[in-house]
Formats: C-alpha cells, sequence, structure tokens
C-alpha cells in the first residue's frame, strides 16, 4: 500500500487573475479540493513541494493528507495544470477522500524475474501492452505497484489480468474480458523470417494445388 504523505496548505479567497498571477510569482500554486459532498475548498501549496511530489511519479496514483489552519483533508490528486508555454505547474485539483470512500486509479505494473523466463533466455522480448491498469480500490488501500513475476514464461505466450492477484477489494476496471497485460514475443527478425516462410509454404501449396 502507497504510503500517505503530507501537504501543507494555506486558505485562499476567490480572486483575480492578477491575484492568481501574483500568488505564483511567491511560489505559490493555487488549487481547489472538492468532493466528498462538500464545498469546494480554496487553498494555495508551495510550488517546491507540489512539483517534487508530481516529479516522482506516483502523484496521480497516492493519497495525502492536506494540512490547511489546523485541520486535515484526506485526498488524492486528479488533475494539474500547466503552464504551456514554461511547462510549469499552475493549478491542482484535489478530490476529498470520505470515510470508506472507494477511487478509481491507475496503478503502474512492475516485472520481475526477466532471467528466469525460458522465452526471454531464448531471445525473446518483453512486448508491454499496458504499463499502468486502471482499478477500483478502498482509498486507503491504492497499491503501490503491480508486481508480475516472468518465471516460466515461454516465448509466445500472454500475460493477463487473470495472472495477476490483487489486494483484497481491488479489482480492474475492466470486468468483461481477460485482457493482455504483456507478452513475450520473438525477435522482429525472427518474426519476419517467420513469417516469410510461411507465405513461401502458402505459395507453394497453392502451385502444388494449381498442379503447376
Amino acid at each position: 500500500m502507497a504510503e500517505t504523505q503530507t501537504l501543507k496548505a494555506e486558505a485562499r479567497e476567490k480572486g483575480s487573475k492578477g491575484a492568481v498571477r501574483s500568488l505564483r510569482r511567491q511560489g505559490r500554486v493555487p488549487a481547489v479540493i472538492y468532493g466528498d459532498k462538500k464545498s469546494p475548498e480554496l487553498i494555495t501549496v508551495s510550488y517546491k513541494d507540489v512539483s517534487a511530489l508530481y516529479q516522482t511519479g506516483t502523484f496521480m496514483s497516492h493519497t495525502l493528507d492536506v494540512e490547511i489552519g489546523g485541520k486535515t483533508e484526506r485526498v488524492i490528486p486528479r488533475d494539474v495544470q500547466f503552464e504551456p508555454v514554461r511547462d510549469f505547474i499552475i493549478h491542482v485539483d484535489f478530490l476529498r477522500l470520505g470515510k470508506n470512500a472507494t477511487i478509481v486509479v491507475e496503478v503502474p505494473v512492475h516485472f520481475h524475474n526477466h532471467e528466469a523466463s525460458p522465452g526471454l533466455k531464448a531471445g525473446g522480448v518483453l512486448n508491454i501492452v499496458r504499463h499502468e491498469i486502471e482499478l477500483t480500490c478502498p482509498a486507503d488501500a491504492i497499491p503501490e505497484q503491480i508486481d508480475i513475476d516472468l518465471k516460466g514464461y515461454e516465448m509466445g505466450t500472454s500475460i493477463h489480468i487473470s495472472a495477476v492477484t490483487l489486494p483484497a477489494n481491488v479489482k480492474p476496471t475492466i470486468t468483461d474480458r481477460d485482457f493482455t497485460i504483456a507478452t513475450i514475443a520473438a525477435p522482429a527478425a525472427v518474426v519476419s523470417a517467420d513469417n516469410e516462410a510461411k507465405a513461401e509454404e502458402k505459395a507453394e501449396a497453392k502451385s502444388e494445388a494449381k498442379g503447376d
């Protein structure tokens, strides 16, 4: 389960564009907390703090405790807006998480034991179809990552979601099919040669059928 970090914030009043620009010049990022059937709350957070969290690569899939004037709100980031030219964060939306909340979140997939895969040892390639999987899970039990053991996978085999053991009360949002996460594929050169051989076999079979 991902560890919940704390982000300090300050309350703010709704202001003009000039006031918002002034906040940004002070190193603050305007943000809003919404959800849980409560009124939206306008806040600002430190640009340095929120940028550091964003750069971890897991910002959008981790819950945070936002501290505002002596109280704490459990939230998860839902949208981050960037300045289009200079590419820095200019606004963040946080979803407020109530007690026993269930949310949808994308969790990264990590592959292990490459050396124990006969297919990879034989020169195959790990073709990753999904680097992240969208899950429905309790807000207080978001998996840090999904671990897949490659031990025993042969060339030409696929790894489906049914092969993954998920934590209790955690389910993929796609439930109508056993979708593929990755395959152990033959290298492009091998695939090309195999396709050429098959094409030649078909041509020969067609020629024989015609009596040439």
